[in-house]
């Protein structure tokens, strides 16, 4: 009985793999920037360009400020005129008073403006008379409204002063005192701002004419 033997292939014959020269290494180099130093000229500039940037930006702050704040609306008289005027001197001295009034409001804010009433008043050396007050009412943004009022009063008694009246009379005029003030709100987005504006008005009645001879108005 004959044993079989197995061997091993031979082995394949590789050809070495090719070898490739390997790339020079770059060299380093290190860059030393000397310190930058800023010319007394080129500082100053610097600093003067931030100064007008910095007053550039309050102008326009104080100028927002200025045109956006709300302010009470001008209150002014337009026309003033004495309609009647009767005193009475039996059973009692009294006067009768009728005077038509149209004020102007101006609204300088970029709101607009609700007023609840105008309310326009009377009065003889410091003692109110009478007054009158209008309805509610808007102005827009920017823009004048004019408000008619008619004050009329009747049998008003003015025994207190009828000796100064008495002195009026003989010297053929009355002076009257009237004052016109406007209540509201401003509106200014979602907020209500209350407002108030005021007037005031020393007028001289003729008692001859019945007509005003002299009007002197001033805002308070």
């Amino acid at each position: 009985m004959t044993s079989s033997k197995f061997t091993d292939p031979p082995p394949t014959p590789y050809d070495p793999l090719p070898t490739y020269p390997q790339p020079p290494q770059q060299p380093q180099y290190i860059i030393v920037l000397p310190h930058y130093y800023r010319s007394p000229r080129q500082l100053l500039r610097v600093a003067c360009r931030r100064y007008i940037y910095s007053a550039a930006v309050l102008i326009l702050l104080a100028a927002a400020v200025f045109f956006f704040w709300p302010s009470d609306p001008d209150v002014s008289i337009a026309r003033l005129r004495l309609r009647h005027l009767k005193i009475h001197t039996f059973p009692k001295i009294a006067l009768d008073v009728t005077l038509d009034v149209t004020v102007r409001i101006r609204n300088k804010d970029f709101y607009s403006v609700n007023f609840r009433s105008v309310a326009v008043a009377i009065g003889y050396r410091g003692k109110q008379l009478g007054y009158v007050t209008s309805d509610y009412g808007k102005i827009r943004a920017r823009a004048s409204s004019y408000i008619n009022a008619t004050l009329e009063l009747n049998d008003i008694s003015i025994f207190s002063d009828i000796i100064p009246l008495i002195e009026d009379l003989a010297r053929g005029s009355i002076t009257f005192d009237t004052v016109t003030q406007i209540g509201g709100e401003l509106g200014l987005f979602l907020f209500d701002i209350p407002i108030k504006g005021k007037v005031s008005c020393e007028i001289v009645v003729d008692t001859r004419n019945e007509t005003i001879s002299h009007q002197n108005c001033y805002p308070e």
